[in-house]
């Protein structure tokens, strides 16, 4: 409405120009009229051009001519220059607006890159402990074992990595630095390609790059675990290798060993092949003896063999038998304070034997399916009976035999406590029970009956850990107990 008065104002004072006191008076009341109506101007009409006097003096004058008028661009200048500064346009509300819409997009974009930095900072810190866990499994793995000591009189085989052998490095190991390698230089090129697709781009650019990065990384992610799961595979299957080889490197130092002995003492003379006996010095969980041979599926049996027990309390385990469902199979056993003990298919009968004198002896159990009945016998005397042993139980084929040691899984996993010391010969197995007479036979050396399911044969017979083969005559002993 001011704006409409003023622009009024000045078509008026263009219109009369002033040339009598009259119209100067009018514009005088015109230059106070503009005044009042322009009050909120920035301190009127006289702060854009000063004041009428200074106006009038400013401008050219005519000698002895009229003074020139006071309202040329007295009114509309200020008029027209002061109209923005009034707010009321709508020129002048869209300004402000616009700005404060650009500053919330500008901050939008920094919030939007500054999260886009730490989620690539995040990403790298994944990285660098991904690249950590893989480079000590690297470690571990090209780790090498340490190896047996070799025996006397034999040449130790070269290692690898020596100069007999170059060092060998698992395939896995070089496609696993390859990925790592790889994965680096892809997130230097996102890291360099990052920062001119966030300023170019739209506001949505920065959450799709993020999610791209995102999906690449858990891509990256999965790769390095397969490869880590092949890692720890393989060394699964090394570790199995060389379980495998100390085996056999220890079988070959005890048969070196035996052959030391055997040297040491001179050329034998001839022996038949039961004519020995395996003696284990002390109570452990790694020396014992096993026989080559397995059971059938057997109805009964009868186990006869000679024993010395060198122990101060309980006899231990002079034999076990074991297959895959049962550990206990069959289990001869003294433990602790426990009486003698026959385990058929974990169930016990108690033997009233007594083995503790350090001397040589014979022992004999026998059982069949038929009821369950069992007995006992030593140094070929029948010291006990009884029934409702495993009843009608047919014992397992395929398992071990072990002498000297209780199995808790089949051949091995043995305890020190449960071990037999002391001395073992003619172990022997026969499908059926034996007659009374056959094991008195056994006992006093006037019989020579084999097992017809296992035989006592020093080629039918592997010791382990430090068990050791000697010369055996059951009689001669026998005579010296």
């Amino acid at each position: 409405m001011l704006a409409f008065l003023g622009a009024i104002i000045c078509i008026i004072a263009s219109v009369h120009p002033a040339g009598t006191a009259a119209p100067a008076a009018a514009a005088a009341d015109n230059d106070s009229a503009a005044a009042a109506l322009l009050p909120a101007a920035d301190k009127g009409l006289g702060a854009l051009h000063g004041p009428a006097e200074a106006l009038a003096s400013a401008g050219p004058r005519l000698p002895g001519g009229p003074p020139p008028p006071l309202f040329s661009r007295f009114v509309c200048t200020p008029l027209s220059a002061e109209c923005p500064a009034t707010g009321t346009g709508p020129a002048a509300a869209a300004g402000p607006e616009e700005l404060l819409a650009l500053r919330s997009a500008a901050a939008q974009l920094r919030r939007t890159a500054l999260e886009q930095k730490e989620r690539i900072r995040m990403d790298q810190e994944t990285i660098r402990e991904l690249t950590g866990k893989l480079s000590r499994c690297e470690g571990g793995l090209r780790t090498p074992p340490a190896a047996a000591p070799p025996a006397a009189g034999l040449r130790a085989a070269p290692r690898p990595g020596t100069m007999g052998h170059p060092p060998a490095e698992p395939p896995a190991v070089r496609e696993l630095e390859e990925a790592v390698r790889t994965l680096q230089d892809r997130i230097d090129r996102i890291e360099q390609e990052l920062p001119p697709r966030t300023n170019g781009s739209a506001p949505t650019a920065p959450a799709l790059t993020r999610d791209a990065l995102h999906t690449k990384m858990e891509q990256l992610e999965e790769q390095l675990l397969s490869k880590i799961l092949t890692l720890q595979k393989e060394r699964q299957a090394a570790s199995t290798d060389r379980s495998q080889q100390q085996h056999d490197i220890e079988k070959e130092l005890n048969s070196l060993q035996n052959r030391v002995t055997e040297l040491e003492h001179g050329p034998p003379g001839y022996s038949p092949p039961d004519a020995f006996k395996v003696t284990i010095p002390v109570q452990n969980n790694y020396m014992y003896a096993r026989m080559k041979k397995s059971l059938p599926e057997l109805y009964a049996f009868t186990i006869c063999m000679w024993l010395k027990s060198k122990a101060l309390a309980g006899l231990g385990t002079p034999f076990s038998y074991s297959v895959p469902s049962q550990a206990n199979e069959i289990v001869l056993l003294e433990w602790g304070s426990n009486p003698l003990e026959l385990l058929i298919n974990d169930k016990v009968a108690q033997l009233p034997l007594s083995l503790k004198d350090k001397a040589w002896h014979h022992v004999c159990v026998a059982w069949t399916t038929r009821d369950g009945k069992w007995s006992a016998y030593q140094d070929g005397e029948q010291r006990g009976a009884g029934e409702n042993l495993a009843s009608w139980h047919a014992i397992k084929p395929q398992g071990v035999v072990i002498l000297g040691q209780e199995q808790d899984t089949l051949g091995g996993r043995f305890d020190a406590t449960q071990a037999f010391v002391g001395e073992l010969a003619q172990f022997s197995v026969w499908d059926h029970m034996l007659a009374p007479a056959e094991i008195l036979g056994l006992a006093n050396c006037t019989s020579h009956l084999q097992g017809n399911v296992i035989q006592w044969d020093d080629q039918a017979v592997e010791v382990f850990g430090g068990a050791s083969k000697g010369d055996f005559a059951a009689c001669e002993e026998g005579r010296k107990a």
